[in-house]
C-alpha cells in the first residue's frame, strides 16, 4: 500500500484569518469536497464530552465541519453513542443534554444531534467484519443508515489505548453499548448487590433470561448470558456494570476491527484537532492539565496514517511542566507509553493497517 497523504496546519493565524477559517481551508485542501455529499444523510462522529470535562473539542468547530458539509450540499448530524460505563452520557436523554450544555446545539453547531444507538444503547445495526477478534460488529444504527461518515477527533491521551485518536473515536466511539462491552470485556456483566433494588428491570430485558432476583437482589447466570450489556442500560441504579477484563492490546486490535466495519465500503473522511492534549479521555468528568502543548490540525481520507501523523507530532514535543506527564518516570522518549506503561498505542495501527484500515506510511503535506 502506497503512504497516504495527511494534511497539516498549525494553530498560528494571522490578519483577519481565524482558526475556523483555517479548518474549513483544510478540509478543501485535503479533499473532502471530492465526496458527493448531495443530498446525502451524513454522521459527523464527536464526543461531546463528559460533564464537568472542559477539555473536549469546541463546538466551533463542529460548526465549520457541518456548514461545509451542507455548503456542499450534504445533510449533516452530530453523533455519538451511548456509554459502558456510567456518567452523563449513559443514555440518550442524558446524553443529549450533556451535549446541549457542553455547547452542541442546533444554534451553535447549525445541525442536530442524534445519539446513534437509541435511548437505552440497544438500537443497532449488526455489521459482519470476519475479523481475526471480532465477527460481527455491532455499530449504532444511525450512524450505519448515513450515506456518509466524517470523523471530528479531540486527539489525547488515554488510559486503555496509549492515545485516543481517530481509531478511537470510530471504533470504540461508534459501537452500541454490546459493541462497546464486546471491546471492553472477555467476561459478562455483573451485579454490584450492595447497590441492586431487586427492580427487575434488568431481568425484563434480558432475553435469554439469565438474571434472576433472589431477596431483592439481581444475580446473572454466566451459562446463559450473551455479553450484551442491556442490563447495564437499563440498571436504575448502576449496578450492574462489566467486567473491563479485556487486555489494553486486545483493546486496540478490537477497536480497529469495528473501525473498518464502520468505514468500510462507504464515503469517509477525517479530521484530528491536537490541542488540550489531556492524559485522560473526555470521558472523565473532570480533565486534568495538558500533558503536551498544541500541535494543529490534521485532515486525511485514512485513519489510520491521520493517527500515526498525529502521534508523530506528539512524540516530538516536550512534557509541559507540571503535567502529569512530567512526574511520570521517562523510560523512553515515547510520551503515551510513558504516561501508561501497560499500553502499547502502537497496536492499534498496526492491525489496523493488518486488517485494511489503512497505512502506518504517509506524506505530511502542511498548509499556510
Amino acid at each position: 500500500m502506497s503512504a497516504s497523504k495527511v494534511y497539516f496546519t498549525d494553530l498560528r493565524t494571522h490578519n483577519t484569518t481565524s482558526l475556523l477559517d483555517k479548518l474549513d481551508k483544510l478540509m478543501t485542501r485535503a479533499g473532502m469536497d471530492s465526496i458527493d455529499f448531495q443530498d446525502k444523510f451524513t454522521a459527523i462522529k464527536i464526543h461531546f464530552g463528559e460533564m464537568g470535562n472542559l477539555a473536549f473539542l469546541r463546538p466551533n468547530y463542529a460548526r465549520v465541519v457541518a456548514d461545509h458539509i451542507k455548503k456542499l450540499g450534504g445533510r449533516p448530524f452530530l453523533t455519538d453513542c451511548n456509554t459502558l460505563y456510567v456518567g452523563s452520557r449513559k443514555n440518550a436523554l442524558d446524553h443529549i443534554e450533556t451535549a446541549y450544555q457542553n455547547g452542541f446545539n442546533p444554534y451553535n453547531t447549525g445541525c442536530h444531534v442524534l445519539i446513534a444507538d437509541g435511548l437505552k444503547g440497544t438500537d443497532e445495526t449488526l455489521v459482519p467484519i470476519d475479523g481475526e477478534y471480532v465477527k460481527e460488529a455491532k455499530i449504532g444504527r444511525a450512524i450505519m443508515d448515513a450515506d456518509a461518515f466524517v470523523s471530528l477527533t479531540h486527539f489525547k491521551g488515554h488510559e486503555g489505548t496509549g492515545f485516543g485518536g481517530t481509531i478511537k473515536n470510530i471504533g470504540m466511539g461508534c459501537g452500541s453499548r454490546a459493541g462497546k462491552m464486546e471491546q471492553h470485556s472477555a467476561g459478562k456483566p455483573d451485579v454490584d448487590q450492595s447497590v441492586c433494588v431487586g427492580c427487575g428491570r434488568c431481568q425484563k430485558i434480558c432475553a435469554h433470561s439469565a438474571i434472576t432476583i433472589t431477596n431483592h437482589k439481581a444475580s446473572i447466570d454466566h451459562n446463559k448470558c450473551v455479553g450484551c450489556g442491556r442490563c447495564i442500560g437499563v440498571c436504575p441504579k448502576d449496578a450492574t456494570y462489566a467486567a473491563g477484563d479485556e487486555t489494553n492490546d486486545l483493546l486496540c486490535c478490537k477497536m480497529a476491527e469495528y473501525a473498518l466495519a464502520v468505514v468500510k465500503d462507504r464515503p469517509q473522511f477525517h479530521i484530528s484537532l491536537v490541542m488540550d492534549i489531556s492524559p485522560c479521555c473526555d470521558c472523565h468528568a473532570e480533565n486534568d492539565l495538558p500533558i503536551l502543548p498544541d500541535v494543529g490540525m490534521f485532515a486525511s481520507f485514512d485513519p489510520v496514517a491521520l493517527d500515526q501523523a498525529c502521534a508523530d507530532a506528539c512524540l516530538k514535543q516536550e512534557p509541559i511542566p507540571g503535567s502529569r506527564l512530567s512526574e511520570m518516570p521517562h523510560a523512553s522518549e515515547d510520551h503515551f507509553h510513558n504516561s501508561y506503561p501497560d499500553t502499547h498505542w502502537q497496536m492499534q495501527l498496526s492491525h489496523g493497517e493488518k486488517i485494511g484500515l489503512g497505512t502506518r506510511e504517509y506524506e505530511l503535506i502542511t498548509i499556510k
